[in-house]
């Protein structure tokens, strides 16, 4: 398949797999003339399933960028000096990822570090909001006794208490799934250090909500009691805090219910370890651990519209005018750079990872 027009090609553009398009060879080739800059939004798993190699002159230092959804280590190993990857990175919970990146030489710029003007995160905020409210809808089906859980209702009915939450986190997904839970009429509680983040919380659910100041002491008594803890804090680019330890795990209940969000940036459980959809929990001293990374890949419809609206405008501009001079016309997307010509350019991921840190001038 040659690309002679489009500048942008997903999935959606390729010919079917028996089309006369592919030239009848067994593997499936793109062709990409050396003159174009070239935009590839394809999944790892179209690759594998459209059985696409990218030709020899893709891995040479040519001006195309490449989008891959999700990074992985197989896909990290084929870039080269040259080429962009811009997708989620996480790479403060990924050492081997990380390291692959600065061995291909390659520019890879993190969604979930590009910042808005207001200091907000433009590309991570619709997958923790699709995050924030799965984490409801998956706890409270984890609670169910059929699953292993509890066997509480949410909402409860009259005359029997409702459920009791926890969301660890008053950000984008912990207002998301703090929404959720009121929605369902649970006894939800968002905990927070930011006074000014509780105070909007308060404001926007008055009495249908809780709100505690973090501390080690509050964390403890209200995990304890709890029927659903959803882990939601974010530190933009480093590991996640452990808020939750093994010791206070133990003090739950059988059957209670712990949904980490904060998965992908290592959890903010002690207890924590990374799960699949094909296998999203486990039990640890009796509690159900929900801790699926990637968890909007269980709603791709919703996940793919949300993310395409965020990301489309960037895309364009690095299509438009290469990555050097979108990260130079536009600093939020140069703090997204995470990783280029074998350095760290990130200060949190490098302090997380324990690499050295060096500061790059986009203009």
């Amino acid at each position: 398949m040659t690309l002679e027009l489009s500048q942008v090609v997903t999935e959606c553009d390729l010919p079917k797999r028996n089309s006369s398009a592919w030239h009848g060879s067994a593997r499936r080739q793109i062709i990409i003339p050396h003159e174009k800059r070239v935009v590839l939004i394809f999944s790892a798993r179209a690759l594998q399933r459209h059985q696409i190699e990218l030709p020899a002159h893709h891995r040479s230092p040519q001006p195309q960028l490449i989008r891959f959804e999700p990074s992985r280590g197989k896909i990290c190993k084929q870039l080269r000096s040259g080429q962009t990857l811009f997708t989620y990175l996480h790479l403060a919970a990924d050492r081997d990822q990380a390291l692959a990146l600065l061995a291909s030489g390659a520019t890879a710029i993190a969604y979930e570090t590009v910042t808005a003007p207001d200091g907000s995160l433009p590309l991570l905020t619709p997958m923790s909001e699709v995050a924030g409210r799965m984490s409801v809808q998956v706890g409270a089906n984890s609670l169910q006794k059929a699953n292993g859980g509890f066997g509480v209702l949410l909402g409860g009915v009259p005359g029997v208490a409702p459920a009791k939450v926890v969301v660890l986190g008053g950000g984008v997904s912990g207002t998301h799934a703090a929404e959720m839970a009121v929605g369902l009429r649970a006894d939800v509680t968002v905990v927070d250090r930011s006074v000014k983040r509780l105070r909007e919380l308060s404001s926007i659910f008055g009495s249908q909500l809780k709100t505690v100041y973090s501390t080690a002491h509050a964390i403890e008594e209200l995990v304890r009691d709890a029927d659903l803890v959803i882990g939601a804090v974010l530190i933009a680019g480093a590991a996640a805090p452990k808020l939750v330890t093994r010791a206070m795990v133990k003090t739950m209940k059988p059957g209670a219910v712990l949904v980490d969000i904060a998965i992908d940036q290592g959890g903010c459980f002690e207890t924590s370890r990374p799960t699949t959809h094909a296998e999203p929990t486990y039990v640890l001293d009796g509690v159900i651990h929900y801790c699926v990374t990637n968890m909007p890949g269980a709603v791709p419809r919703t996940s793919t519209f949300a993310l395409t609206n965020a990301t489309l405008p960037y895309v364009r501009a690095l299509a438009d005018h290469g990555w050097r001079q979108a990260l130079a016309n536009d600093p939020g997307l140069a703090r997204g750079l995470n990783v280029h010509a074998g350095q760290l350019t990130h200060e949190a991921v490098a302090s997380a990872l324990g690499l050295d840190f060096r500061v790059f001038r986009a203009a």
